[in-house]
């Protein structure tokens, strides 16, 4: 009888550790379900931040490619606005605007305050100052600001 108690008491703290290893189990399985949860969470946030990232990098992209083509359109315009003030007159001397301003003042103020109105006007609209329905609808060269027609007059195609 003894035997079967001893055997029966043994059964039973053999069921209760059974019991107990598999409560440990099942509590460690809900701790790795959430971290599991937790980091597709986290591979989640990673993959937006990395689509995001290329986003950004293509916008980047994009921004300097058109800032590359404005830079190359100002270049031309630097060169022409070069070529005025090198411009070489009909007695084969090059054009010297201190000598004109001397002999016509009033036509050259004009020509210099018209111009010089003009390039402030560019400094603005590159500042981003929104264009006028004015400089906008500009096509033709009577029309168009003359020191930077790319920047204010986007309607405008010079004839080459």
């Amino acid at each position: 009888m003894q035997i079967k108690i001893f055997i029966a008491v043994i059964l039973m703290l053999g069921v209760g550790g059974v019991y107990v290893y598999i409560n440990k189990l099942q509590k460690d399985n809900a701790i790795l379900q959430a971290n599991q949860i937790k980091l597709e969470e986290a591979v989640q946030d990673q993959q937006q931040l990395i689509a995001q990232q290329k986003q950004d990098f293509e916008d980047i992209m994009a921004a300097n490619k058109k800032l590359d083509e404005q830079t190359k359109i100002l270049q031309k315009e630097v060169a022409k606005l070069d070529d005025k003030f090198s411009k070489i007159n009909a007695s084969g001397k090059k054009r010297d605007i201190g000598d004109l301003a001397l002999k016509k003042p009033k036509p050259v103020e004009k020509v210099i305050n018209n111009a010089s109105n003009n390039a402030l006007r560019c400094v603005e609209i590159a500042m981003g100052s929104p264009l006028t329905e004015k400089e906008t609808n500009a096509t033709k060269p009577s029309e168009i600001n003359s020191e930077c027609p790319s920047l204010a007059n986007p309607s405008y195609v010079p004839a080459e």
